[in-house]
């Protein structure tokens, strides 16, 4: 199921704060219509940390319902307690989502051992689908392939978001565990070659922005053409680097606020709107690629 193009879908808020819905479903129409394969509701990209439980959950509720079963709806459902990433879970599963996206714990730095008797925990607590995710960048705590190794046994645990950037660690990872294991890439600079290499898809920020071109790509990898799959990922590398500048969600969310595709560009603190060079640099390249309303 877990294949191809998931954007790692920004949450729209108005300037008061509160989630912008309509935009919300605006947003879902958008890449449906550009042919995404699926998305990621309240990752990092949508502002997991800053939403609270009963809103993380409403907003995967109403991604859910508004993609309405046309294309699979992952949810972030990680922490770094696992009694809290075990009842974020539970609350998920019942408004319908394909899988859960859970996070290495941050901050608190488990050890390997730590990582399985926690993601184990959450496996062995819902029949949804778990996808690891592994952002060392993010949570300082790297999880090493033995450790994805083993995880992947447990018969819920299907995949893993692979944000370190590093291709050798998807070629460690592909020796350990079985043809059913999905590897997607969560680090867009990379995630061509990681496709190349045999990754099934990727979760992708850039996606936000040109969808169809990121769905393209990763139909050229999963049909066997690496030559289309590294033209089509040529002209929009630039695009890649410049909307990790500023912590993201950041410049992807200014980037659909000039799009016309939000109304507002607003974060919730501690992220605050880009600096004004960077907001010019991003206006460049969507004029470039032909993308700025107006």
């Amino acid at each position: 199921m877990f294949k191809g193009s998931y954007v790692a879908l920004i949450t729209p808020m108005h300037d008061n704060g509160k989630v912008d819905y309509p935009a919300l479903e605006r947003l879902i129409e958008f890449h449906i219509d550009q042919g995404t394969h699926g998305i990621v509701a309240v990752g990092t990209t949508g502002e997991s940390p800053t939403l609270p439980f009963d809103e993380h959950v409403e907003v995967v509720r109403q991604t859910v319902k508004m993609v309405d079963k046309k294309i699979p709806v992952m949810a972030g459902a990680g922490a770094n307690s696992t009694a809290e990433a075990i009842f974020l879970s539970e609350q998920m599963a019942q408004v319908g989502v394909d899988g859960f996206l859970s996070v290495v714990p941050y901050y608190n730095k488990p050890k390997q051992a730590g990582m399985v008797a926690h993601f184990t925990a959450i496996a062995d607590a819902t029949d949804v689908p778990v996808v690891l995710y592994n952002v060392p960048g993010r949570t300082v705590a790297d999880m090493q392939a033995g450790t994805v190794a083993e995880l992947s046994r447990h018969k819920n645990i299907v995949g893993i978001k692979d944000a370190t950037g590093d291709i050798d660690r998807l070629k460690q990872m592909q020796a350990l565990t079985d043809e059913n294991f999905v590897f997607l890439s969560g680090d867009d600079a990379t995630s061509c070659e990681f496709l190349c290499q045999g990754g099934h898809g990727v979760i992708s920020v850039t996606a936000n922005i040109v969808p169809k071109a990121i769905a393209d790509m990763c139909q050229a990898a999963l049909d066997g053409d690496h030559l289309r799959c590294r033209e089509i990922d040529k002209p929009i590398n630039e695009l890649h680097t410049a909307l990790f500048v500023e912590p993201n969600p950041v410049l992807p969310k200014w980037a659909l606020y000039k799009m016309g595709l939000i109304e507002s560009p607003n974060l919730r603190l501690p992220m605050v709107l880009p600096e004004l060079a960077n907001q010019k640099h991003i206006e460049q390249l969507l004029k470039q690629h032909a993308l700025l309303k107006g």
